[in-house]
């Protein structure tokens, strides 16, 4: 719902909405009811929320948030590598994690990459997708946003190995919660000026192709392969 995804280039046959392929939507009746929902809901609620952090927080703060919670997702990052084969991968996500919880404060900062540790996100949507299980039909999740079917069956899995599940007491770790969806939604809010015709389909076309691009390690075809 509140994350707008740029579209990336990608093979022509893997173009929603192209004839040769099947419906990537059969959904699209169900998903526009709960696409307008999500963009009331947002536009209501969230949006403001985000615009006033934005205002009232200094972009500095805004990075270093955005920091922590990338840091929380290292232990996800480094499970999906793993089982999708990539072990260096996954111990480089280990070693980021480690670092940047001790050396730089709880991952607000990344020494990490100074000793050659590049992040290398994965989810477990991708790592089904490693595994052949095809990406499914697009879903567009209530309060979540676009999804596939495929992507929403990993989302608990994902959530699963986020350190804060287990972090004590709950109103403490809600709060935490709070602020990292706030502050996704603020750290986008100048990417909407992008979103043009449908914004529907944009979203949907920009998310499937998105998603196709990470589940390859972003290597599509250019189109003239063939030639």
């Amino acid at each position: 719902m509140f994350c707008l995804l740029l579209a990336l280039p990608v093979a022509a046959e893997n173009i929603p909405g192209d004839p040769k392929v099947k419906n990537p939507d059969p959904l699209e009746g169900l998903n526009r009811v709960t696409h307008r929902f999500n963009d009331v809901t947002d536009r209501v609620l969230l949006k403001p929320v985000a615009k006033g952090y934005k205002k009232v927080v200094p972009d500095q703060v805004q990075f270093r948030v955005g920091r922590f919670f990338a840091n929380l997702d290292e232990i996800s990052n480094a499970t999906n590598n793993a089982l999708q084969g990539k072990f260096t991968y996954g111990v480089t996500s280990l070693g980021r994690f480690a670092l940047n919880s001790t050396i730089g404060l709880g991952g607000l900062f990344d020494p990490a990459v100074g000793f050659g540790l590049p992040a290398h996100a994965e989810d477990f949507g991708q790592t089904f997708r490693v595994w052949g299980i095809p990406m499914g039909p697009y879903l567009v999740i209530p309060f979540l946003g676009p999804s596939t079917v495929t992507d929403a069956l990993g989302r608990p899995f994902d959530s699963r190995l986020g350190p804060l599940r287990g972090y004590h007491p709950v109103n403490h770790r809600n709060v935490l919660y709070g602020v990292n969806l706030v502050d996704g939604r603020a750290s986008i809010l100048s990417a909407e000026s992008m979103v043009f015709g449908d914004r529907y389909l944009f979203y949907r076309d920009a998310y499937l192709q998105r998603r196709e691009f990470l589940a390859n390690d972003g290597q599509v075809q250019d189109g003239f392969d063939d030639f």
